[in-house]
């Protein structure tokens, strides 16, 4: 009768904890979500600034989180594509150049893993829309720009600055190398944009 009584309890429990889910308006639902990648961005900023490298904080993976935190916070999709759409390509380049080169950092995982999780939720609600892959090209350009003016040549910050080390046999000055990176980017975010939308289209692009 005793355990008979616990269950009861506990499925009383579940069941007003589902209901006060449920009363969460999903505007609200989608401003909680954005704590998370904002978390992730201040958890880099505490990290980069006991290494003084403040300037690593405009990598299009960790700059993306705030951009993603502030799309979900203010409703707005083409912020949540752009920074979803970037975390995928800023996932392959952290672990090619910083998990195999320095091993794993638990704030710079919560920014690459938990950054591509939280972009993906957002991204099949709000879908993709087919000039996402524009947009997201337009803010790399703009953040290399940033990056350019104001992080040291010593971070080079998305490439900002000189060729990517090891590469330097392969192009005979920074315009060259520039412009291959820009045309190869390009690429991949059209192509990351066409995926996208073919899994999730967007329905409704101003809104949430």
């Amino acid at each position: 009768m005793l355990f008979l009584a616990i269950l009861a309890v506990r499925n009383e429990d579940t069941l007003e904890a589902k209901t006060s889910l449920r009363s969460i308006s999903p505007s609200m639902r989608w401003r909680l979500l954005g704590v998370l990648p904002l978390t992730f961005f201040f958890a880099q900023t505490v990290h980069y600034w006991r290494i003084n490298e403040m300037g690593n904080l405009l990598w299009m993976c960790n700059i993306g989180n705030l951009v993603l935190a502030l799309g979900l916070f203010f409703e707005k999709p083409l912020l949540i594509r752009i920074s979803a759409i970037w975390t995928i390509p800023g996932l392959v380049i952290w672990l090619r150049y910083v998990v195999l080169a320095w091993g794993v950092f638990f704030s710079s995982t919560l920014a690459h893993l938990g950054g591509l999780s939280v972009g993906m939720v957002a991204v099949r609600k709000v879908g993709m829309d087919r000039k996402g892959g524009l947009y997201a090209m337009v803010w790399y350009l703009l953040m290399q720009l940033l990056s350019r003016l104001f992080t040291s040549p010593n971070l080079n910050v998305n490439l900002a600055h000189k060729i990517q080390d090891g590469l330097e046999q392969g192009f005979s000055s920074y315009l060259t190398f520039w412009l291959t990176l820009t045309l190869v980017t390009g690429l991949i975010l059209w192509s990351l944009c066409l995926l996208l939308n073919k899994i999730w289209p967007a329905r409704r692009p101003n809104s949430l």
